[in-house]
């Protein structure tokens, strides 16, 4: 994720010093307005946190990261872009199923894999393929199920009958791989955006 609350807590253990300095010292001009500006940035470093965990909260945080571009998605013209993560990942913002959904982009995936939550959020249809399909991870080969995406959509991009697996095995994680990057007219990285050109371009609705 790119921001992880768990990984500040000094930013919440040093508000309250921080305000309680600033009572202290108000008397002191200069000295004052040093604390008054750390505790400002403070506040605003906790907000960006906050918001950057959107997805654990309320969804109407997911409106205030949108307005603010901290997601990184954005839609310029006919292409899709997308800023690289702090994790060094690209993740895109899609719907699937009527169900929005952040995911990871991985060019080394063959597939398009969801997480079972995310299929049962979706009313995917799981079933067992008739020949089985067996997926390589870093914890071994697991056993996935198959699934087909009726409409998935990514910024201006719409893709139909999307073949998925799914499989407790992967995790949380949901993941766009190569067989939805082929169907894009191109697709490339410059400097830390990836940039996603359908051949198609449709109505934004991510």
């Amino acid at each position: 994720m790119p921001f992880d609350l768990s990984a500040v807590p000094p930013l919440y253990l040093i508000l309250p010093g921080l305000v309680i300095l600033g009572a202290l010292v108000r008397r002191v001009p200069v000295l004052g307005k040093v604390v008054s500006v750390v505790t400002w940035i403070a506040l605003l470093g906790t907000l960006i946190v906050v918001v950057g965990e959107r997805q654990r909260f309320d969804p109407y945080l997911s409106r205030i990261g949108r307005a603010l571009s901290l997601d990184g998605q954005q839609v310029v013209g006919d292409e899709v872009r997308i800023r690289m993560a702090p994790d060094g990942h690209f993740w895109a913002r899609a719907t699937l199923g009527g169900v929005e959904r952040r995911m990871l982009i991985d060019s080394g995936a063959t597939v398009t894999a969801l997480s079972p939550a995310t299929a049962q959020a979706a009313g995917l249809d799981v079933r067992e393929p008739l020949v089985p399909v067996l997926l390589r991870t870093a914890n071994g080969t697991i056993r996935a199920q198959t699934a087909t995406v009726e409409r998935f959509a990514l910024g201006n991009i719409a893709a139909r009958n999307v073949e998925v697996v799914v499989s407790p095995g992967l995790g949380e994680t949901d993941v766009i791989g190569m067989n939805l990057l082929s169907r894009l007219k191109s697709w490339r990285v410059e400097g830390r955006t990836l940039i996603l050109v359908p051949h198609h371009p449709q109505k934004s609705t991510t």
